[in-house]
C-alpha cells in the first residue's frame, strides 16, 4: 500500500505542477456565471479491508486482503460561478469502482482469484476555489453513490468458476473527495458562447468507502479525466485597482506592569487518562515512567506533589512528570482501594487486534508491578477510540491525528479514580510549584489588522537621548518584547515608537505611540490554579466541566480576587482557527465561572480573559507527543486573592 501512496503523491504532484506552470496564461479570461458539460476520467481504485464472505452460499477459504483496478467514470455536470474565485458544480453519473484483489492461495494449494465490477450512481456537489481568480482550481466536497453493480467472479483452479453478486452490500456510501483541474478555453475570445477543456485529478480517501454491511472492504480512488463545458461568456471589466483602507489600521502599545508577580501556586492539574502507544510497537513507550515491583511497593502519590522543576517558566515539565506516572499512580490508587474496577480499551488504526494488544501491555504492567488482580481488570479493542481526533472526511495533518488515536483509554466508575464532577477525566494531582506569568514583564504592541492590510511591519524604539533600536518585521497583529530586552542597563526610560508598515500595494503608513519602562520589583503572591482540557477541535468542553467549574472552582473566589483565564490550542490547524478556537474557550470557562460567582454574591472580581491559540513562546507544552499536544487543548485558570 506504501508503493501505491507513493505513486499517488507522484501524480498529484505532476499534474499541480503542470496546472501552476500554465496557471497564468489564461487569468484574466472571463467566467461564465453557468456552465453545463460532461466529464469522462478513469478511476484508479485500490483495495484494502478483507473479504472472504463472498454471498450467502460462498464462503472462500482464504481470505482477500488488497487489489486494485481502473474503472471508467462518466458524469453530467452544472457548474455555478458568481465570481472568478469561487463557485459550486455538480457531477451525476456512472462510478466504476471494481478491480482485481490480489491473488491467495487456497488450503488445497491452489491459487484463488477474485475480480469485482461494483458501481454506482454518484452525485458529487463540490465547492470550488480558484486562488487569484485564474483558471486553475481546487475543488472538495461529499460524494453519494447509490449502488448499481455488486458483481463478481471467483476463480480457484480446482474448481468451477463462480459468476455471482456479493450479498450485504450497502445500497448508499456516502464519502468525501478532494482535487484540482484546470480550465482551458478553446473557444474564441470574442465568442458569445465559451467552450472549456479542464482536465482533472481527484482523491476520494477510504472514509466512508465500506462497500459492504460486512466485513472491512474499502475503496480509495485517485480520479484523472477531463471535463468538456459550456457556457454564455460574460465581458471581460477590467479590474480595479483594490483600495486598502489603511485609515481603519490602529497602532497601541501596553507597557508591561510595573510589578513582576511571582505566584506561589497551589495547582490543581487534571490527569489525562490515556496512554499513548509508538506506531510499530506495541510496548509502552520509553518516557512513561516504569517501575519494579520493589519500587512500587514504596511509590506514593504525594512524591509527586512537590515542585520538581526549580525555574518558574516550568509548568510543562511539571506536568509531563506527573503524568508519566499516570500509571503508577492508577496502580497505587487500585491497591489502595481494592473495589476499583477498571476497563482498558486500546485503539489502533491497524484494527482492534493490536488495539487489544496495547490494552494487555498495559493490564501486564498494573498486575505484575502492583500486584492488581487481572479479574479487576478488563481489555477490549477498537479501531478509533470513543473521543477519536481523525474525523470521517479528514484529510489534513492526519499523521498528528492518528498519533492521538493509537492509545489505551483507562475508564471506570469508581469516584475513588475518576472525577465525580464532570469532565470525564481521572481524579487529578495537587502539587505546589512557583509561576510567573512572562507576559506581564512584556511590551505588547498591537497592530489591528495587520495580517489583512499590511505585507509586514517594524517597530523603531527611541529614547530621550535619541538612541534607536529597530525590531522586526513582523506580520501578526500582535507582537511582545521583553521590557529588559528594551531597557539593557537602564532603570527606566521613555521611548517613542514608530510603527512603520508596508501595505500589500506596496505604499507605506506610520503610526507613533510612546512607552514608559521601568525596572520591575519582584512580589510573591499565593494563588491557585485549576486546567480544564478539551477534546480535538472543540469549544464546549467546558460545558462536560460546568459542574467542576461550578462546585469547586467558583466558591475558591474571594472577593476582590483576581481571575485570569488563558486558553490555548495543539498546533493542529490554522494559526487563524486556533487563535479564534482558545479565545472561544477561554471565553465560555468565563461565562461559566463568572455566573457562578455573581450568584454566589462575590465582589469586585476581576477577570482577565485571553486567547493564546497555538503560539509557542506562551503554550503550556511542546508539540512533539500526542500527550502534549492533548494537554495544550487547554484552558488554565488562576485565582489571584487580594493582598
Amino acid at each position: 500500500m506504501l508503493s501505491i501512496y507513493k505513486n499517488l503523491n507522484k501524480v498529484l504532484i505532476c499534474t499541480l505542477g503542470v496546472f501552476l506552470v500554465t496557471a497564468n496564461a489564461n487569468a484574466q479570461t472571463e467566467k461564465p456565471k453557468w456552465s453545463f458539460g460532461v466529464s469522462g476520467a478513469a478511476n484508479g481504485n485500490f483495495f484494502d479491508g478483507t473479504t472472504q464472505t463472498l454471498n450467502n452460499s460462498l464462503i472462500v477459504p482464504t481470505a482477500f486482503h488488497k487489489g486494485k483496478g481502473i474503472r471508467p467514470f462518466g458524469s453530467v455536470l452544472a457548474e455555478y460561478q458568481p465570481s472568478s474565485k469561487w463557485g459550486i458544480a455538480l457531477n451525476v453519473g456512472y462510478d466504476g469502482r471494481g478491480g482485481k484483489f490480489d491473488g491467495v492461495i487456497a488450503p488445497c494449494n491452489c491459487p484463488a482469484d477474485l475480480k469485482t465490477n461494483v458501481s454506482y450512481l454518484t452525485v458529487e456537489p463540490s465547492l470550488k476555489f480558484s486562488p487569484g481568480g485564474g483558471n486553475f482550481y481546487l475543488f472538495a466536497g461529499p460524494r453519494v453513490g447509490m449502488n448499481l453493480q455488486k458483481d463478481f467472479n471467483y476463480t480457484q483452479l480446482r474448481q468451477p468458476n463462480t459468476d455471482a453478486e456479493f450479498s450485504e452490500v450497502r445500497k448508499t456510501v456516502i464519502s468525501g473527495q478532494v482535487g484540482v483541474g484546470y480550465d482551458i478555453p478553446v473557444s474564441a475570445p470574442e465568442s458569445n458562447t465559451r467552450f472549456v477543456i479542464s482536465p482533472f485529478v481527484s482523491y476520494h480517501p477510504y472514509f466512508g468507502q465500506d462497500v459492504r454491511e460486512i466485513e472491512s472492504w474499502s475503496i480509495t480512488t485517485v480520479r484523472a479525466g477531463v471535463a468538456l463545458k459550456f457556457g454564455k461568456a460574460r465581458k471581460a471589466a477590467i479590474d480595479a485597482v483594490p483600495v486598502v483602507p489603511v485609515q481603519d489600521l490602529t497602532f497601541s502599545v501596553r507597557a508591561p506592569k510595573d510589578i513582576l508577580v511571582r505566584h506561589a501556586v497551589s495547582e490543581t492539574l487534571p490527569l489525562l487518562n490515556y496512554v499513548f502507544f509508538d506506531e510499530g510497537s506495541t510496548n509502552l513507550p520509553g518516557r512513561y515512567t516504569l517501575l519494579s515491583r520493589n519500587q512500587a511497593v514504596d511509590f506514593k502519590e504525594a512524591q509527586l506533589q512537590n515542585e520538581v522543576v526549580a525555574d518558574m517558566t516550568g509548568r510543562s515539565a511539571r506536568q509531563l512528570s506527573v503524568y508519566y506516572n499516570l500509571l503508577n499512580i492508577v496502580g497505587a490508587r487500585m491497591k489502595a482501594n481494592p473495589e476499583i474496577e477498571i476497563t482498558l480499551s486500546g485503539a489502533s488504526k491497524a484494527g482492534p487486534e493490536e488495539g487489544r494488544l496495547f490494552a494487555t501491555t498495559v493490564k501486564d504492567y498494573l498486575t505484575n508491578v502492583f500486584d492488581i488482580p487481572a479479574s479487576k481488570i478488563a481489555v477490549d479493542g477498537r479501531t478509533k477510540p470513543v473521543n477519536p481526533s481523525e474525523q470521517p472526511g479528514g484529510t489534513m495533518e492526519l499523521e498528528l491525528l492518528r498519533a492521538g488515536d493509537r492509545r489505551v483509554d483507562i475508564q471506570s466508575t469508581s469516584n475513588k479514580l475518576m472525577m465525580e464532577v464532570g469532565g470525564g477525566m481521572m481524579n487529578p494531582v495537587q502539587i505546589n510549584t512557583t509561576q510567573a506569568d512572562p507576559m506581564d514583564s512584556h511590551v505588547v504592541f498591537t497592530v489591528n489588522q495587520a495580517t489583512e492590510l499590511l505585507k509586514s511591519y517594524t517597530l523603531a524604539l527611541t529614547d530621550q537621548q535619541g538612541q534607536v533600536q529597530k525590531f522586526g518585521p513582523f506580520t501578526k497583529d500582535q507582537e511582545s518584547i521583553a521590557a529588559k530586552s528594551i531597557l539593557g542597563t537602564n532603570e527606566k526610560g521613555v521611548y517613542k515608537v514608530v510603527m512603520l508598515g508596508e501595505t500589500k500595494l506596496g505604499t507605506t503608513i506610520q503610526k507613533e505611540s510612546t512607552v514608559q519602562l521601568q525596572t520591575q520589583q519582584e512580589v510573591i503572591q499565593t494563588g491557585l490554579r485549576y486546567s480544564v482540557l478539551f477534546n480535538f477541535n472543540k469549544a464546549n468542553a467546558a460545558a462536560s466541566y460546568d459542574q467542576f467549574l461550578t462546585e469547586v472552582v467558583a466558591p475558591l473566589i474571594t472577593d476582590g480576587s483576581t481571575v485570569t483565564i488563558h486558553g490555548y490550542t495543539d498546533i493542529i490547524g490554522s494559526k487563524e482557527y486556533n487563535d479564534k478556537l482558545s479565545k472561544k474557550r477561554a471565553e465560555q470557562a468565563h461565562r461559566v465561572l463568572e455566573n457562578a460567582s455573581t450568584r454566589s454574591g462575590k465582589r469586585d472580581v476581576r477577570f482577565e480573559t485571553l486567547g493564546l491559540g497555538e503560539d509557542s513562546p506562551s503554550a503550556p507544552f511542546d508539540n512533539n507527543f500526542p500527550e502534549e499536544r492533548f494537554y495544550n487543548r487547554t484552558v488554565i485558570i488562576d485565582i489571584i486573592s487580594k493582598q
